[in-house]
């Protein structure tokens, strides 16, 4: 089993590493990564200690437009002061403005519109708590480090309308995170390959 992972992880570092200028934001690609916002760790005498990750994956249906997927987790907590904790599950779309060359991006910047629709819940340990139906949409930055790597910004509104001691959840989050971009087809023929390893 340790070897199939080590196997697995090496793969991947390799596809990321050797993926060329066409894996972007163009037909057939994948985006996949993760923004965390707000992220606090304390290290004083009773320090807090806070984060959200939404960790996501899309495919690019065509050129500019994804259609994926997304898991949000929340997390606070303080000495004496209870737990807080959001989560979400869904889908996301994303739609990238820049209508250059779309797999010529490297070392370039584009803004993007996301939008995302799930099943989501904010339960602070004080105060009001929704679970229900959530929604996000906002705007976004992609700077292209490589032709796989890049650093993203993401200014979103997220609201909950369901059940609990409150119908609604309302807030904004700027969040910052690292997506990778590649082709589907080179993660198909590393499956293949990993496949057969894993047969011998």
């Amino acid at each position: 089993m340790k070897k199939k992972l080590i196997y697995t992880c090496t793969g991947l570092v390799f596809l990321f590493a050797v993926t060329n200028v066409n894996a972007q934001i163009q037909k057939g690609n994948i985006l996949a990564g993760s923004d965390i916002a707000g992220f606090n760790l304390g290290l004083d005498k009773g320090g807090n200690f806070n984060m959200i990750i939404n960790p996501k994956a899309a495919w690019f249906v065509k050129d500019y437009t994804a259609i994926g997927t997304y898991l949000t987790f929340g997390f606070s907590t303080a000495t004496g002061a209870g737990s807080d904790v959001s989560y979400g599950i869904g889908a996301l779309g994303r739609y990238y403005l820049t209508h250059s060359d779309p797999a010529n991006m490297v070392q370039r910047s584009t803004f993007f519109l996301e939008g995302n629709v799930g099943i989501e819940g904010d339960n602070p340990s004080v105060g009001d708590n929704t679970n229900g139906l959530g929604i996000g949409v906002g705007p976004g930055w992609t700077h292209f480090f490589t032709s796989s790597l890049a650093l993203e910004a993401l200014f979103k509104y997220n609201g909950i309308i369901g059940f609990g001691s409150s119908p609604t959840s309302n807030n904004l989050n700027l969040s910052i995170g690292f997506q990778i971009y590649f082709p589907s087809a080179k993660v198909r023929s590393m499956m293949k390959a990993e496949k057969a390893n894993m047969q011998q």
